[in-house]
């Protein structure tokens, strides 16, 4: 009787917990378009690994463009996003540093300008003169804002010296637009193009990389700043923690990423030289 009346509370133990794990809230996190072929597949093997580390349920929320991922935070309507560099410097007020992803061993990229294949003489934005120019995003330090810096130091006026410039809103739309000529050059994300070129070589075979920026770093996952600093410390440990379990490196492998780190202020030196530079000019 007595191991009876125990087994019957335990499960009514286990049958609250569940209710009460049932019950919490999602953590929601915002992502913007990537490189990936099935990026609802990925996002859900993601979801299901981040569920069973967290105990808790987790939502992935998908916006067309930086500034609309970058409003959500700012209204608490996500806890966590990717975003890139400058609507964080942006918005440090109501965002905090949670992680930077790591690729080839640093936690830095580079903004690339790409042109044709064809395109063997090209070497920097001088020689684009009176040439259409694709940009990813108007928020993207690497799809944007490195480009207008360096047209800046080398006294190009970018609304003069295109014939035409557009966005395409994610950074693997620039290299399709470059590769099928659309365009004659392009501002893309230095790791998507390198990414792509393992994916998908017959894209990026058919664009050539003309000159490379600076190295920055890499663009961060933030959390609103009034989340609760338990949500964001097992949030870390467990991006961090990917690295060093057979399923997390294979959701590493799928992103080309070697994993997370915390990361520091400091790594965001050249995004927000890059902002003052633009706006003094």
């Amino acid at each position: 009787m007595r191991h009876n009346l125990r087994a019957l509370l335990f499960g009514a133990w286990l049958g609250c917990a569940s209710l009460l794990a049932g019950a919490a809230d999602p953590i929601r996190i915002g992502t913007t378009p990537v490189f990936l072929d099935d990026q609802a597949s990925f996002l859900s093997a993601w979801q299901r690994y981040m569920e069973e580390r967290l105990a808790r349920p987790v939502r992935f929320v998908q916006r067309g463009s930086y500034r609309e991922i970058t409003d959500l935070v700012r209204q608490d309507r996500l806890d966590f996003a990717w975003v890139c560099s400058p609507p964080y410097l942006r918005n440090r007020d109501r965002m905090v540093l949670a992680a930077v992803p790591v690729h080839l061993g640093k936690p830095l990229y580079q903004s690339y300008l790409i042109v044709p294949a064809s395109d063997r003489n090209t070497t920097g934005f001088a020689d684009l003169r009176g040439k259409l120019y694709a940009y990813s995003d108007p928020d993207s330090n690497s799809g944007w804002l490195a480009a207008q810096a360096a047209m800046q130091l080398e006294r190009i006026d970018p609304s003069s010296h295109f014939k035409k410039t557009f966005f395409t809103w994610a950074h693997k739309k620039v290299v399709e637009a470059v590769a099928v000529g659309l365009a004659q050059g392009g501002s893309v994300d230095g790791y998507v193009w390198e990414t792509l070129a393992v994916l998908h070589p017959e894209l990026t075979s058919k664009t050539r990389v003309a000159w490379k920026s600076p190295w920055y770093g890499f663009p961060p996952i933030v959390a609103r700043r009034s989340i609760d600093p338990a949500t964001l410390s097992a949030m870390q440990d467990l991006l961090i923690g990917m690295k060093d379990d057979a399923e997390g490196r294979g959701l590493l492998k799928q992103l080309n990423l070697d994993g997370y780190e915390r990361g520091s202020e400091r790594l965001f030196d050249g995004v927000q030289q890059n902002l003052k530079f633009y706006q003094d000019f």
